[in-house]
């Protein structure tokens, strides 16, 4: 809190109606919750319970009923407390020790004075040591401040959504009505509600048009750079038509044109290329990729993980190679004098493809002509991450891709200086992998099913949250179910997949299981991306109500890719939610990955999603990007209009120092 506005944006979390007070009785008859009381106090105590707690309580008593007070945390009040003063106690009714019905943390009133009795009350979120009748108060003292407030909302856009100004709503919450309607008294008692109120819209407006302003920025500067224009050989087309060995589908087909279009332009290319699981999108990028070297230029193919990159390298130097254009991968765990030869070959243009994870924007790495950079998995990366690997060429295209399908109102958001490519539909023969949630109880069963698939040609991958027991943690970790598999799966090999392993091993283990030679595969969520193998049929994954439906979804795509009927069995924890099984069930009904990503963004908000957190959306105050769908639009909208207009960086400015949305925001 370092300005007024500051103060003011601590906005109340709901308003309190003060209007009508009870007596005793009547509150401990009442159902728990916000509540007048008007008594007597008595029997007035204070004790010190351990380092951190201290207990104030006293007793409310106006002859028909006594209800026991309490207050936690707060030494002061014991010395304002006066056995015998008759007031009015605001506060929550909940249960105390022993199922009784006690008031917690009241503001008290004296009777005396009538006046302080507020017909509508806001009640904030502590700020500190700040709470209550003071915090209110330094917050009608901030309210003076309103009139010279700047609004940084342009009055046009205000009128066009009916949006009140940056005063009016700040107003409209900080100060609540003298004499309330109906209306506004149902209002306060059924609470604010994020969203409930124009004011309310105004702030997550606001915040959506800050992210979207900075998306927008960054759309219009790579729209005023100059990039050289990608035309692939003539042999190209004779090339794309035969790599695969199968025919594209009308989606890869699109999607393709839709970059060799980009590649054509004299401004650089900026795509998101979108998909669901197994729609094959790595396949788009081989053929992005294609275009470029046989254009005469570099490319450059960056992953979060080594794994990832190491499988992504098999697949592209599987497919360039033998069409003589050379493919590296650079990973951190290469060695020095390797790492050395590979960075010389890439400096002096002999290696056109480099695969590769951060370690490809390393100041030591040399383009000779970098013409395209293709990012997977994007949202593992920062806007830093992507501007460094951009840097390294003048201007080159930039398509970024993600096996993680997200909601169009993040997408929006997230990547909106992208242009958007779906690739929307599966290649043909994809079987539906059957999906069932199953508790630990049924472990036994689960096992002796997957040794029969084993038994009859089948593969299974079984995925543990971590990796070594923790008392932190309470979930099943890979070492200790590694001896009850060995023990349910006698005969059948099984390889270990997890971060810790270096790269030779992982190596060793993935081609193992890509040849039949490994029954079962036990990891992490290493195997979330990547791994392609037509046999596998059985993905178990322990603990699944710790992940999200996203991730899920991700393990789920490992298996179905063959002809073989595959399951994916979701074992919860011991002792799930609720919540938990219902929100594993949208899995059970359905296998879209957008429907999923829809579901995961409501359940789990935007943070957990897809690891978005780098973002900044996971510190969203007032903008919810589940609720707010209909504002995400008009703030991208508004946004590339004031860009066009010449007016989005001064808003920009503004909006940011008033909502200050995350490191990797504002760094825009």
């Amino acid at each position: 809190m370092r300005r007024v506005v500051d103060l003011l944006l601590h906005l109340p979390r709901r308003w309190e109606d003060r209007g009508r007070v009870v007596g005793v009785a009547e509150a401990l008859a009442g159902p728990p919750g916000p509540v007048l009381v008007r008594g007597v106090l008595s029997s007035i105590s204070a004790r010190h319970v351990r380092r951190r707690l201290h207990l104030t309580d006293a007793v409310l008593d106006d002859g028909a009923g006594r209800l026991a007070v309490r207050w936690f945390n707060q030494r002061w009040i014991a010395d304002r407390l006066r056995p015998g003063a008759e007031v009015v106690a605001a506060g929550v009714l909940g249960l105390g020790p022993g199922g009784r019905r006690q008031l917690v943390n009241p503001e008290l009133v004296a009777t005396d004075d009538p006046g302080s009795v507020e017909a509508i009350v806001p009640v904030y979120p502590p700020l500190g040591p700040l709470a209550g009748k003071r915090l209110r108060r330094v917050m009608r003292a901030a309210c003076a401040a309103l009139e010279g407030l700047t609004d940084p909302l342009p009055a046009p856009v205000r009128a066009e959504l009916a949006l009140p100004g940056l005063a009016a709503a700040l107003e409209a919450l900080h100060r609540p009505p003298a004499a309330p309607s109906a209306d506004e008294r149902a209002a306060a008692v059924a609470g604010l509600g994020a969203g409930s109120s124009p004011a309310h819209r105004r702030f997550a407006f606001d915040e959506l048009l800050a992210m979207a302003s900075v998306t927008a920025a960054d759309r219009a500067r790579r729209r005023g750079q100059r990039a050289a224009p990608i035309a692939p050989s003539p042999a190209y087309r004779r090339a794309a038509a035969t790599l695969f060995g199968f025919a594209l589908t009308a989606a890869q087909r699109r999607a393709v044109d839709e970059i060799l279009a980009d590649l054509g332009q004299p401004t650089p290319m900026a795509r998101l290329l979108q998909g669901d699981v197994g729609s094959g999108k790595t396949a788009v990028a081989i053929l992005a990729l294609l275009a470029a070297v046989s254009g005469g230029r570099q490319a450059a193919l960056m992953a979060p993980t080594e794994l990832l990159a190491e499988q992504l390298h098999r697949s592209v130097a599987g497919a360039l190679e033998p069409l003589g254009h050379r493919v590296g991968l650079l990973t951190g765990s290469l060695g020095a004098a390797e790492a050395k030869a590979l960075r010389g070959a890439v400096a002096s243009g002999e290696i056109g493809v480099l695969v590769g994870t951060h370690a490809l924007f390393q100041d030591r790495v040399r383009y000779a002509d970098l013409g395209l950079v293709v990012i997977d998995e994007q949202h593992r990366f920062g806007v830093a991450q992507r501007r460094s690997l951009l840097g390294k060429g003048t201007s080159p295209h930039l398509l970024v891709m993600t096996a993680t399908p997200i909601p169009r109102s993040l997408a929006l958001t997230v990547y909106g200086d992208l242009d958007l490519t779906i690739v929307d539909e599966l290649p043909p023969g994809r079987l539906p992998v059957r999906t069932e949630v199953r508790d630990p109880s049924a472990r036994e069963r689960i096992l002796a099913f997957l040794r029969s698939e084993v038994a009859s040609g089948g593969q299974g991958f079984v995925v543990c949250p971590v990796i070594d027991p923790s008392p932190a943690i309470e979930a099943v970790s890979l070492a200790e179910h590694e001896r009850t598999l060995r023990a349910a799966l006698p005969g059948v090999a099984i390889g270990l997949l997890h971060g810790r392993l270096d790269r030779s091993e992982r190596d060793a283990v993935a081609e193992r299981f890509r040849r039949g030679e490994l029954g079962v595969i036990l990891a992490t969520t290493v195997v979330e991306v990547g791994v392609d193998v037509p046999a596998a049929s059985v993905m178990i994954v322990e603990g699944a109500d710790r992940f999200g439906l996203s991730q899920l979804h991700q393990l789920r795509g490992r298996v179905g890719r063959g002809t073989r009927p595959s399951w994916c069995i979701l074992v919860t924890g011991d002792e799930p939610s609720e919540a938990a099984r219902r929100r594993l069930e949208v899995l059970v009904k359905s296998s879209d990955g957008f429907e999923i990503a829809e579901a995961d963004l409501r359940h789990r908000g935007p943070g957990e999603l897809t690891g978005l957190r780098q973002w900044g959306l996971s510190g969203l105050r007032f903008a919810d990007l589940g609720r707010d769908a209909d504002l995400i639009r008009h703030a991208r909208d508004v946004a590339r209009r004031l860009a066009a207009e010449g007016e989005l960086d001064g808003v920009r400015r503004a909006l940011l120092e008033l909502y200050p949305i995350g490191e990797g925001w504002s760094g825009g």
